[in-house]
């Protein structure tokens, strides 16, 4: 049986705005297993981003349980929270968050930092990533030398260089043409099929929800389908 990675059961998320409240999950349950490729799509304001952050261990659930790699994310404390999503989530971001000053290796190395990997191990993992996503040739580029589909490839071998179970993708062709676009998403299969990892795209972008092999259409924080 396959190992269930993230499981979600009857998770509530409300925020105060002031004197309102804001429901953005009203009970959503479901599980995704290790190796999956899927999607999770809604327009803006479905909560799909409220449903990332459950799983990023960015944001803790009103009620219900959230259960990523096994542990319930709830009862642990913000220092373990770091730890689990250090060591078991890699982030893609719309907007690459790459550090301009860093080069592209530097940029790539800058999660094994964090995780107090040695140096030398850092180089050699930030590069084995690089060349996996075909920028061999661009390691001492910085990011304004590349072009947008280039930075997001960068971005995909950082969340990649800590070998995560979950790589968690937020609307990760959203700022790239179509054709760019649709290369980085068969960098996501390849990395899926050859290495097993589990990836979970947040879009609102039908074609691209389509394009996975399961999608979960989330609409005022409820599960459609």
């Amino acid at each position: 049986m396959a190992e269930i990675v993230v499981r979600l059961e009857n998770v509530v998320k409300t925020y105060s705005m002031g004197e309102s409240e804001v429901h953005a999950l009203r009970g959503i349950s479901f599980q995704i297993e290790q190796g999956e490729f899927l999607s999770i799509m809604g327009p803006s304001g479905s909560g799909k981003s409220t449903c990332m952050n459950m799983i990023g261990c960015l944001d803790r659930p009103t009620s219900g349980i959230v259960e990523i790699n096994g542990k319930e994310t709830a009862k642990m404390t913000e220092k373990e929270l770091a730890v689990l999503r250090n060591q078991t989530v890699g982030f893609v971001f719309q907007q690459y968050h790459l550090i301009p000053s860093m080069n592209v290796l530097e940029n790539v190395m800058l999660p094994l930092k964090y995780a107090h990997v040695e140096k030398s191990e850092r180089v050699e993992r930030a590069e084995e990533a690089l060349i996996a996503v075909g920028l061999g040739d661009r390691m001492k580029h910085r990011p304004h030398e590349l072009s947008g589909g280039q930075k997001q490839r960068v971005a995909i071998a950082r969340a990649m260089v800590t070998q995560p179970k979950i790589l968690l993708a937020d609307e990760p062709t959203g700022a790239l043409d179509s054709t760019t676009g649709k290369q980085v998403m068969e960098l996501f299969r390849q990395i899926n099929t050859e290495k097993g990892t589990t990836i979970i795209i947040v879009t609102h972008d039908p074609r691209i929800g389509e394009s996975t092999k399961r999608c979960i259409r989330i609409l005022d924080g409820q599960i459609q389908e």
